[in-house]
Formats: C-alpha cells, sequence, structure tokens
C-alpha cells in the first residue's frame, strides 16, 4: 500500500496565509514562506497553495510568494487560485510549483484538463472539487462556494479523469472549517471509484478525523488548514498515531532552509 499523505494547506489573499470558516470569516494566520518552512520541517508530505483573491492585480504578489516558497522548501507543493490557461500554468510552474489545481474554470470547459495534461503531464493536473450536501446529494459549488452548479461531485470526478486529471482535490464546502470531521461518505465513494489519488479536505478537527478518513474514506492524502496553522495538530505527531494505527506514512523531518 502506498504511503498516506499529509498536506497542509495555505489560503493566500494578498502575500498572508489566512483562514475562516466555509470559505468566509478569513483571520490572518501568518507569512506564507515562514509557515510553509515550518510544515516542511515538521515532516509535511505536500502542500497547497490557495490565491483566494485571484486577481490581476494581486497576481504579483501571489507569483513572488509561490517563488519564495520554492525556495524554502525541498517537498512538492500545489499551487491553485483562478487559474484558466495553459499559460498561466506555465508561468506558475517557472516560478517552482510543482502541480496546479483547477476548479471553476474547468466547470466551465472541462477540455482545459486535458490540454495541461497533455503538456505538463497529468500528473500535473489537479482538480479541485468543492462539494455541498444538498436535497440533491453532494452537489459541486463553483466561484469560492457561492454558486451550486447543478453537478454532483461523483459524476464530476469520474468526468475528470476521463479528461485526464492526475488527482482529485475534493472539499466539503459543508465541512470546512467546523473541526467536526471530513466527509467520509463522497471522500469513500470518490476515492473507491476512480483509479487517480484524492486529496480529502474539509473538517479536519482531531487526530482520529484522519484515520477515520483514512480507514473509512479510503483517501490517498488528507488536507487541512486550521488546525495545523493554529497549532492545535503537530505533523509530526499526527504521523506517528497515524503509523500507530496501521496507516503507512512516511516519517520525514528535513527540509531544506532559505
Amino acid at each position: 500500500m502506498l504511503a498516506k499523505r499529509i498536506i497542509p494547506c495555505l489560503d493566500v489573499k494578498n502575500g498572508r496565509t489566512v483562514k475562516g470558516i466555509n470559505f468566509d470569516n478569513l483571520l490572518d494566520m501568518g507569512d506564507p514562506v515562514d509557515l510553509a518552512l515550518e510544515y516542511c520541517q515538521q515532516g509535511a508530505d505536500e502542500l497547497v497553495l490557495l490565491d483566494i483573491t485571484a486577481t490581476l492585480e494581486g497576481r504579483s504578489t501571489f507569483l513572488k510568494v509561490v517563488k519564495n516558497v520554492a525556495k524554502a522548501i525541498n517537498i512538492p507543493f500545489t499551487v491553485g487560485g483562478g487559474i484558466s490557461t495553459v499559460k498561466q500554468v506555465e508561468e506558475l510552474l517557472m516560478c517552482g510549483a510543482d502541480k496546479v489545481s483547477l476548479n471553476t474554470s474547468v466547470i466551465l470547459y472541462p477540455k482545459l484538463i486535458t490540454e495541461i495534461a497533455n503538456q505538463f503531464g497529468s500528473q500535473c493536473a489537479v482538480v479541485a472539487i468543492d462539494t455541498r450536501l444538498t436535497p440533491k446529494g453532494w452537489e459541486v459549488v463553483s466561484h469560492a462556494g457561492t454558486r451550486l452548479t447543478g453537478k454532483l461531485a461523483f459524476d464530476w470526478a469520474k468526468e475528470c479523469e476521463s479528461f485526464g486529471a492526475g488527482e482529485i482535490l475534493l472539499t466539503s464546502y459543508t465541512s470546512d472549517g467546523t473541526c467536526k470531521g471530513f466527509a467520509l461518505d463522497i471522500t469513500g465513494s470518490i476515492s473507491n471509484a476512480l483509479t487517480i489519488p484524492v486529496v480529502a479536505s474539509g473538517g479536519a478537527g482531531t487526530l482520529q478525523h484522519f484515520v477515520d478518513v483514512f480507514k473509512i474514506g479510503n483517501a490517498d492524502a488528507a488536507l487541512a488548514a486550521g488546525v495545523f496553522h493554529r497549532g492545535e495538530i503537530a505533523i509530526d505527531e499526527l504521523k506517528e498515531m497515524l503509523k500507530l494505527s496501521g496507516i503507512p506514512v512516511r516519517i520525514t523531518h528535513s527540509c531544506s532552509l532559505y
């Protein structure tokens, strides 16, 4: 069995790391480069950086963050937020990113997944699926969770795989920031149906939540933000517990310094 991955997420706004509940009520959590280095030293397997402003005005600031993070760490990291063209992907990869996270743009134009996979490899194309529990089931939401798309997350995940996505980043909008646990049902359904990795996101609050998302949700990786930013869970301690629970993880404590 492949090792399960632990991935801190840094939501970046105007060059600073922020965190909220249900994508709202944002609080400043610190400098993204400092946090990236700290998590790398704790043993994180990867990082995700999301530009939550994703405006033309703020793009240069975010690119600078990406470059500085690339200099500070030696683990892979994914970058997302407002990516809608192959040229933008190339620019981010040139700044040091390893993968890109695509969301609203590929809902509108799914073939962008294929274009990116063909040019840079499918491992580069991560599709972020934000989902919310509605009377229809787990429905995909777009535009930072503000719009229902009519698509069901399970069906959309399978479509993304067929278009060439190399990974799915599945975020439960319903659970995000609540610290009540990952959405195990939809995570399990999608993880068991796809052949590509699924990263579970949204709702982490305790060590047991991570055990559950791997054992019950069958996720390949677990992403969290607030519990790491607030120091409530340390990645090295989390990995030790996962190992004791019979979940394969990589135990590492090395990172480059900048």
